[in-house]
């Protein structure tokens, strides 16, 4: 057997740097390790990110998700409007809170939700709509904010891989009810696992707070049943750090894309919707012919790739029918993305030379058969 390529490119490359472990290693001199100033800190510098937005932070992307839907009173009976072609997160949160998750269809472009499906789906038992920023793409927040408003729905926007994508000039997280990041390693910024809620309800934000810590406010003073969701100060401490290099590592995301979409002829690029700031978490392209002979020529070439995500959430086992079958549901956009999408190596470490293998890669394996 083969091993390794001698120069792989890895899909993604974590970054942890001296000022990283300067500050976690200060937060567990100090003893103060858990809600404490750090992750105070943290909420507050965050929230310059989503228009000034109230800023709550948790202990994972999906907590933020379960949490905000908890905090809206969501729960059996209830049905929030989901895009299948996402990561499963976003359909286990609302199965977590008791209510069932409605798939819908993608648009084929921007690998987000179709709004026109999000209008189809709603029916009396429709509470909320979790759009997901897929990719770093801002999914068409102005036409479903829109619908929201007429229906009298929450929107609650995964923003989990999309830190800093705006659209129109209004950042992600800004636009619904409330916003849900994730500070995973491989997220454009991270805390090691950590996740952030973001609103603009003041009333909404301390249900959030309450919720984190055992629906307390004052030490046992509990007011609510409430999980334990909080977000440790050593996090906030790395996730500080991080965000103050966020906007210089996102701007060169965005060179490492441009110059992929001039480069690569062999693979459909992905395309950017007017208006959109997309922040490239993942460098997504279509392959129209084998996939897995062009995954298996980049590997062998040396670039890292991977299917972000050859399962829609409908087809997944929690969520098909008795019979093992999946729902009723018709997403034919979402099934050729799943078989289609490879994502390329995108990060900011990326030097020129390894843009250029990528590309080069990606031109040879768009052929391979």
């Amino acid at each position: 057997m083969a091993g390794p390529h001698p120069e792989f490119i890895p899909p993604a490359r974590p970054i942890i740097g001296e000022a990283e472990i300067e500050a976690a290693v200060r937060v567990l001199r100090s003893g103060r390790v858990v809600q404490g100033p750090e992750v105070a800190g943290f909420e507050e510098e965050f929230g310059d990110l989503v228009a000034g937005r109230h800023c709550v932070a948790v202990n994972s992307g999906t907590s933020a998700l379960q949490l905000t839907l908890m905090a809206l009173g969501f729960g059996p009976g209830d049905e929030v409007i989901v895009p299948s072609f996402s990561f499963a997160a976003s359909g286990n949160a609302v199965r977590l809170v008791g209510a069932e998750p409605v798939f819908v269809d993608i648009e084929p472009g921007t690998f987000c939700v179709d709004p026109e499906a999000v209008a189809a789906a709603i029916t009396p038992k429709t509470v909320g709509i979790m759009p997901v920023h897929l990719y770093g793409h801002p999914a068409a927040m102005d036409r479903i904010m829109a619908i929201a408003q007429q229906h009298g729905l929450a929107v609650v926007e995964d923003a989990a891989q999309a830190h800093g994508a705006e659209l129109n000039g209004t950042p992600v997280g800004a636009f619904g009810t409330a916003g849900c990041f994730s500070f995973y390693p491989t997220k454009n910024m991270h805390s090691l696992e950590g996740g952030m809620i973001t609103t603009a309800d003041a009333g909404l934000a301390r249900t959030l707070r309450l919720l984190r810590n055992q629906g307390m406010e004052q030490r046992y003073a509990n007011e609510i049943v409430g999980a334990n969701m909080r977000m440790t100060d050593v996090a906030a401490a790395i996730g500080r750090v991080q965000l103050g290099q966020l906007a210089g590592w996102t701007e060169q995301r965005r060179a490492n894309a441009k110059f992929l979409d001039s480069a690569i002829t062999g693979m459909v690029t992905p395309p950017v919707a007017d208006g959109a700031k997309h922040v490239y978490h993942q460098y997504t392209v279509r392959v129209t012919g084998d996939r897995d002979a062009a995954q298996a020529r980049l590997t062998e070439l040396g670039i890292g790739n991977a299917v972000y995500y050859p399962t829609p959430i409908h087809r997944l086992k929690p969520y098909l029918n008795a019979d093992g079958q999946p729902g009723p549901w018709e997403l034919p956009e979402t099934e050729r993305a799943a078989a289609e999408v490879v994502s390329l190596p995108v990060h900011p470490s990326l030097s020129q030379a390894e843009l250029e293998r990528i590309a080069d890669a990606a031109n040879l394996a768009g052929g391979a058969r």
